[in-house]
C-alpha cells in the first residue's frame, strides 16, 4: 500500500508518496492545477502501481482549491481522505521537532498522517448534498445582492421622486407593476406627461388586472406635486433604470436557483421537510451545511456547529450570568434554523409552548427564537440519524 500526501495550492500542488514502512518513495513532486498536471501526477503514481486500489490519498481542505484535484482523482477511483488543516498542524507539532513548514514537508506529513490513520476526516458528502450546499450558498449571495440593489433604488427614488412609495407602499415598490412603471417612466416629469388611461393600461397588464385607473391617477397626482430634485435628473433616472433591470435579472436568477434546488430535494425524499418551518429551500441549506449527519455524534455538536451554543465568560472567581450565542460554525445553517424556528413556533404545538415559556420568563423575542433554534437542532439530528419523519405531538 502506498500513501499519497498532497499539499494544495492555488495554481499548483505538491505530492509526496510514502510506503507501508514510512519510507518516502517520491518527495515533493510539483504539478500544476491543470489536466496536464493531473496526468503528470498519474504518471508518477503508475511508476509504483497501475491499480488505484494500491493507494490512499490525503489532502487538506484548503479553501476551494482542493476540489479540482479531488474530482480528478475521484473519477480515477482513488480512495481519498480530505483533512482539516488543523489536524496536520497538530501532526507537525508532534513529529517535526523544528516545526518547519513548506509545501514539500507538508505533503510528506499528510502522507504520514494518512499512513498512521490517526485523523478525523472532513467528510465530503455525496454529489446531491454537495450541490445543495453550493446552490444554497449561491442563492444567499443572490438574495443579499438583490437586497443591496433595493436599498440603492430606494435611495435614488427618495431624491428623484420621494412621493413614489406613498403610492405603492414600501412593500409594493418592488412589485412587478411598480418595476415596470419605473423602467418606463423613471421621473415625475415623464409620468406627468403621459395620460392616465395609458398609464392604467400598463398597470393592468403588469398586475394582471389588480391595478388600474385609480392607481394611475394617484401616480399622476403625486408626480404633479413631487418635491424631487430636477438638476442632473437624467443621471439619476439612468441609475434607476439600470438598477431596476439588474434587480429583475437577479430575481430571475434566484427563481432559477430555487428551481434547481427543488429538483434535487425531490430526488432525495429527505425527512427534513417533515419538520414544521422547513421547506425545500431551508431544508436544502440545512442538509447542505450539515453534509453527513454521522459527523455529529450527538446533537450538542450540531448545535455548536450552527453557532447556537452559548459562550462562557469566566475569569478567576467571576463567571458571567448572562451568556451570549457563540455564532461560530456555519452562519448559513444558523440563519436557516432561525428562519425555520420563526415558522415552527406558529405551527408546532410543542415548539410554540416552548417559545411562549421562554417569553414568559422575560426572554427577548430573538433570545426565545434562539432557544427554539437549538431545540430544532436536536430534532434535526434525531430524524436524520434515524431517517424517520418528524411527528407533531399534540
Amino acid at each position: 500500500m502506498f500513501y499519497i500526501g498532497i499539499d494544495i495550492g492555488k495554481r499548483s500542488h505538491v505530492a509526496s508518496i510514502m510506503n507501508d514502512e514510512g519510507k518516502v518513495v517520491l518527495k515533493g513532486f510539483s504539478f500544476p492545477n491543470t489536466i496536464e498536471g493531473g496526468e503528470k501526477l498519474l504518471g508518477k503514481i503508475h511508476d509504483f502501481s497501475s491499480s488505484s486500489d494500491d493507494f490512499t490519498v490525503g489532502m487538506e481542505a484548503t479553501g476551494h482549491y482542493w476540489l479540482t484535484v479531488f474530482s480528478y482523482l475521484h473519477e480515477k477511483e482513488f480512495l481519498i481522505h480530505v483533512l482539516n488543516p488543523i489536524q496536520t498542524d497538530g501532526w507537525r507539532k508532534g513529529t517535526e521537532i523544528r516545526k518547519r513548514k513548506n509545501d514539500i514537508i507538508d505533503s510528506v506529513l499528510i502522507a504520514d498522517l494518512i499512513r498512521f490513520g490517526s485523523f478525523v476526516e472532513t467528510t465530503l458528502s455525496d454529489e446531491n448534498i454537495f450541490s445543495l450546499k453550493q446552490l444554497s450558498r449561491y442563492r444567499t449571495y443572490l438574495v443579499g445582492t438583490a437586497s443591496d440593489f433595493k436599498r440603492k433604488i430606494i435611495a435614488v427614488l427618495d431624491q428623484v421622486f420621494p412621493e413614489y412609495d406613498s403610492v405603492f407602499g414600501k412593500s409594493g415598490v418592488f412589485g412587478k407593476a411598480s418595476k415596470e412603471i419605473l423602467l418606463e417612466f423613471s421621473s415625475p416629469e415623464t409620468l406627468h406627461d403621459i395620460s392616465a388611461n395609458t398609464l392604467a393600461k400598463l398597470l393592468k397588464e403588469a398586475s394582471h388586472n389588480r391595478l388600474g385607473i385609480d392607481k394611475a391617477n394617484a401616480l399622476k397626482s403625486a408626480a404633479s406635486r413631487s418635491f424631487g430634485i430636477t438638476f442632473a435628473q437624467e443621471t439619476f433616472t439612468f441609475q434607476l433604470r439600470s438598477m431596476i433591470e439588474q434587480l429583475k435579472f437577479l430575481e430571475a436568477q434566484i427563481k432559477d436557483t430555487e428551481t434547481e434546488i427543488k429538483k434535487i430535494m425531490v430526488t432525495l425524499h429527505s425527512v427534513i421537510e417533515t419538520i414544521p418551518g422547513i421547506g425545500p429551500i431551508n431544508g436544502a441549506t440545512i442538509l447542505g451545511e450539515i453534509g453527513d449527519i454521522s459527523k455529529f455524534s450527538n446533537p450538542t455538536k450540531l448545535v455548536a456547529y450552527a453557532g447556537l451554543d452559548a459562550t462562557v465568560s469566566q475569569s478567576g472567581q467571576y463567571q458571567a450570568t448572562h451568556n451570549v450565542m457563540s455564532k461560530r460554525g456555519s452562519p448559513y445553517l444558523r440563519k436557516a434554523l432561525f428562519s425555520a424556528a420563526l415558522i415552527a413556533v406558529q405551527h408546532d404545538p410543542v415548539l410554540k409552548a416552548f417559545y411562549e415559556k421562554k417569553r414568559s420568563e422575560g426572554k427577548h423575542h430573538l433570545t426565545a427564537l434562539g432557544a427554539v433554534s437549538r431545540k430544532l437542532c436536536y430534532i434535526v439530528h434525531a430524524i436524520l440519524k434515524k431517517n424517520e419523519p418528524y411527528e407533531i405531538r399534540m
